[in-house]
């Protein structure tokens, strides 16, 4: 023997006719805090705070980094190209 039974209800009608709690305002707040921490994630990747973040000397460090990349390119070739 089979039974089927067909019930219409909606979402909110089954959990309370079932005793489950009501979760929504449990899932906004998590859902603004999830947010707000993101926002604020996101406001540590404009270009300047990473530029002091990988380069904390500021300008002098580029410089700096610079200088030793084209000393670094320029003995490279095995010596100076003057003749």
């Amino acid at each position: 023997m089979k039974i089927t039974v067909d019930v219409d209800c909606t979402p909110e009608e089954a959990r309370s006719f079932f005793g489950l709690p009501d979760v929504k305002p449990m899932q906004e707040e998590v859902m603004r805090e999830m947010q707000k921490r993101m926002v604020e994630a996101m406001s540590g990747m404009d270009p300047e705070s990473l530029l002091k973040t990988w380069l904390p000397a500021g300008i002098q460090g580029w410089e700096q980094m610079q200088k030793a990349f084209w000393t670094q390119f320029g003995g490279a070739g095995g010596g100076s190209r003057e003749k």
